[in-house]
């Protein structure tokens, strides 16, 4: 394991800061912070469309692994044998079309804002890494490694096309042969899309950042044509099945007067259907210049595909939800799928392209607005039918086969593992079996009380509650999630950072806090409104006030003792927490903020370095002042509270200047505080330890300034 360099700044006494009993206090739970950490998780999960069969990627304790399931039994057996927790991703799981081969790519950034030269190492180690694509016979035999790259996409002919620099390469499956650029293309190339026939590859160019293309390659002609070039980003081409025309979203390009920003505008969107022999494209469908036709940000955005009838079925927040709709792809009034109060989030098609799956907060039970559930509805008619049901959580369903649903599921103490069921809801299969470790103390969980409370604005916000009712007046602890399209669940999470953050709030629940995570307004599964509220953000920090509301409530409760009360949160959570201690640390007497942004109005300033000069202004300078003022330097003269720092140093989401400036700030006005910082790490930890050390550090963190009883 690579050593670990951190360095810890304080202006405390030493009666705070240094007593080893109160070590010891926050140490007095049934289980440690290393045993709730060591929950299994699975970050991806894909589905052949030739085959019955299933991919996903397990990882335990930073160590992760390709694992396959073929049908019917769909037993998991483990491909790759990887055995260090180094921090280097296993993604983008791609079957061939026949079942045979499998590609995964190894290392790099994911869910990065902005791309850095080099590839992350935050293992720190000597050597370079690399991302790579590496492929798998599904008969047997070890991985190999085919080229450098990163997205692939496999034709129907068994060619591999992927990116590197990007720009589009091939290269042999079977890792034999010299990977060479398979075109030239003048814009930055992505979202690569064979033809059913494996003749054409349709991909996505994008253009100085301002506008894109949809480009056709031909492999007979070597030819690259452009599908009804415009002004517009054009994104998301879905092939028809007998592949002659191509659908795509589009949404204007980047110019016309300044927008404003500090008031929301629409941003409509439309899908237009290309003929491939002609190019010629026909707009089919025309969201509303309304806020609520604006492009949708939840996950997999348009959602766009082809289904069976010649429709095409797409995701829109039309009715103030998140919800599918189908039209046909001549045109026409769309249809909606999935009438009602709730979010589609994960959507898959099934085999036939007959139905949609996808999972939804919704369902029979109460409190659901705050779980997933299965369900699956035709393409033609808004009926329907649910695949799961309970206390549990299931979400990113999959077509396993005809017959099968291939999904991730949790509950409030079961880590996610994989589970099939059939399309009828019947012959449920657990694949979970010997992946838990036996010291993961899940018998030891609580399951989260889901609470509602007011702000003052009237606005009703939720949040989970976590308290073990032992009786006696214990510290509260606030815990605010990032992004902040986010929604903490009563349960495991979907996504692995906020698995930590739920593991972390189990695990202050059972060392004598009361811990409350608020879904505050920005956040999603509350409708379109809630997800897009006025004056947030560096336009306001509206959602500060529910974050504030959810301490006075934590306060109210019997058993919480209301002058303690400590704050945490990572990315947006530490804004949020940063925003606690400086303006209210009358109430927020601790806080640990993770890689936090502390200074909105240097996030507008690096958007407008990257608008052309114009003489018009619009409202920058005002939209500065607020930003400054939405931000937790702006507050600095009331910040009392101690507060813990903790970022890595190549983090690609929030810049680590913003922790630095911030460290500066709270050193000037000796304010008792504390520094973590991780060489190479980046913004979401890729290694185990790293979660491990910087989430034993926070909990020590409170059993100092807020020590439980």
């Amino acid at each position: 394991m690579a050593k670990r360099r951190w360095s810890g700044v304080l202006f405390a006494s030493a009666v705070l800061f240094a007593a080893p009993a109160s070590e010891a206090r926050a140490n007095s739970g049934t289980f440690t912070m290393e045993q709730v950490l060591a929950y299994p998780f699975v970050p991806e999960l894909q589905a052949a469309k030739g085959a019955d069969a299933i991919a996903f990627v397990r990882v335990l304790k930073g160590v992760r692994n390709v694992w396959l399931a073929n049908g019917p039994a769909f037993r998991p057996r483990q491909v790759t044998r990887y055995s260090s927790d180094d921090g280097q991703e296993l993604t983008q799981l791609t079957f061939s079309p026949d079942g045979k081969h499998l590609v995964y790519v190894r290392g790099g950034d994911h869910d990065a804002n902005w791309e850095a030269k080099l590839p992350p190492d935050p293992d720190s180690a000597t050597t370079e890494p690399k991302v790579a694509i590496w492929s798998a016979q599904l008969s047997g035999g070890s991985p190999l490694k085919v080229a450098e790259g990163d997205a692939p996409a496999i034709s129907s002919r068994g060619q591999l096309a992927y990116l590197k620099d990007n720009q589009v390469w091939t290269a042999p499956l079977a890792g034999k042969g010299k990977p060479r650029r398979l075109f030239f293309d003048r814009g930055d190339d992505r979202a690569l899309a064979w033809s059913p026939d494996g003749a054409k590859l349709a991909f996505v160019s994008d253009r100085d950042g301002d506008h894109s293309f949809i480009g056709i390659y031909d492999l007979k002609s070597g030819t690259l044509t452009y599908l009804a070039p415009s002004t517009d980003f054009d994104d998301y081409p879905v092939w028809s099945p007998d592949g002659s025309r191509i659908a795509f979203a589009r949404r204007p390009g980047a110019g016309g007067a300044p927008k404003p920003l500090l008031k929301q505008t629409p941003v409509p969107f439309s899908i237009w259907v290309a003929d491939i022999a002609s190019g010629q494209a026909n707009r089919i469908w025309q969201s509303p210049d309304t806020l609520l036709g604006s492009f949708p940000e939840t996950a997999g955005e348009v959602n766009l595909n082809w289904a069976s009838g010649d429709r095409l079925v797409f995701l829109a927040d039309l009715d103030n939800w998140p919800h599918l709709y189908s039209l046909p792809a001549s045109g026409g009034e769309p249809l909606l799928l999935t009438p009602g109060s709730f979010m589609v989030e994960h959507v898959a098609m099934s085999r036939d392209r007959k139905s949609v799956i996808y999972d939804a907060n919704t369902g029979a039970s109460q409190d659901d607005h705050d779980r997933r559930h299965l369900f699956q509805v035709p393409v033609d008619a808004p009926h329907p039918v649910e695949l799961s049901r309970g206390t549990g959580l299931e979400w990113a369903p999959v077509a396993a086969s005809g017959t099968d649903v291939a999904f991730v599921s949790a509950g409030a103490a079961a880590p996610p593992s994989v589970s099939v069921i059939g399309v009828d809801g019947q012959g449920l299969r657990d694949l979970r079996p010997g992946t838990v470790p036996p010291e993961f103390p899940e018998t030891a969980l609580i399951a989260p009380r889901a609470v509602d409370f007011k702000a003052p604005d009237g606005w009703t916000i939720h949040g989970q509650l976590f308290d073990n009712g032992s009786g006696t007046r214990k510290p509260g602890i606030i815990f605010v999630h990032g992004g902040p399209p986010r929604q903490m669940l009563l349960g495991w999470h979907y996504m692995d950072y906020y698995s930590n953050s739920y593991a972390v709030n189990q695990y202050l629940a059972n060392h004598g806090y009361v811990v409350l995570s608020v879904n505050y307004r920005l956040g999603i599964g509350y409708g379109h409104a809630f997800h897009h509220p006025d004056h947030a953000g560096p336009a306001g920090a509206a959602e500060y006030q529910d974050v504030l509301a959810g301490a006075k409530y934590l306060q109210a409760l019997g058993d919480v003792d209301p002058g303690k009360i400590g704050i945490w949160g990572g990315s947006y959570g530490g804004y949020l927490t940063a925003m606690g201690v400086a303006r209210n640390s009358e109430i927020f007497k601790a806080g640990v903020d993770l890689h936090g942004v502390h200074d909105w109005s240097s996030f507008i300033e690096m958007r407008l370095e990257k608008r052309p000069k114009r003489y018009e202004e619009g409202d920058i300078k005002e939209a500065l002042k607020v930003a400054f003022d939405s931000s937790p330097i702006a507050s600095m003269d009331g910040w009392r509270s101690p507060v813990l720092l903790i970022q890595g140093d190549d983090d690609r989401n929030v810049s680590f200047s913003q922790t630095i400036d911030l460290a500066r700030r709270i050193e000037d006005r000796k304010v008792p505080f504390e520094q973590f910082v991780i060489p190479n790490e980046i913004h979401g930890f890729l290694r185990w330890q790293s979660w491990l050390a910087a989430d034993t550090k926070s909990a020590g963190f409170f059993g100092r300034t807020l020590p439980a009883q």
